[in-house]
């Protein structure tokens, strides 16, 4: 399934939370579910993650690594009382997600409008 972009917001007068968080962020579907998961529960592992979606590990910890690239989830690390660690995941607060939401889509509009603004079709 293709990446959902920012233009895909356009045409839609009334687009859902987690649709908008996929357009604006760049991220696939899947991902934006698993933000929405860890909403719900915060501190939890890729395992935890992964039965909850039910959906493989290692495409859990690939949304994971998204997620934590355009800065919508924190990551701890753990230790284990039998040795080793395990890392845990949390999901930014919705405020903060809507704050990053609103700063990029400020951007995206006044990129667009710079683009108009410049527009010459007699190139003075």
């Amino acid at each position: 399934m293709p990446q959902p972009d920012i233009e895909e917001l356009v045409g839609d007068a009334s687009p859902s939370f987690d649709h908008v968080l996929s357009c604006v962020f760049g991220i696939r579907d899947h991902e934006s579910r698993t933000y929405l998961t860890l909403i719900e529960h915060p501190g939890s592992t890729v395992a935890e993650l992964a039965a909850v979606l039910d959906r493989d590990r290692s495409n859990v910890n690939r949304s994971l690594s998204t997620l934590r690239e355009k800065g919508l989830i924190d990551r701890r690390r753990r230790l284990l009382d039998s040795g080793g660690y395990v890392y845990q995941y949390t999901a930014i607060p919705v405020p903060e997600a809507k704050t990053l939401l609103h700063d990029a889509l400020d951007e995206w509009v006044a990129g667009v409008h710079d683009s108009i603004d410049q527009f010459d079709p007699d190139g003075e």
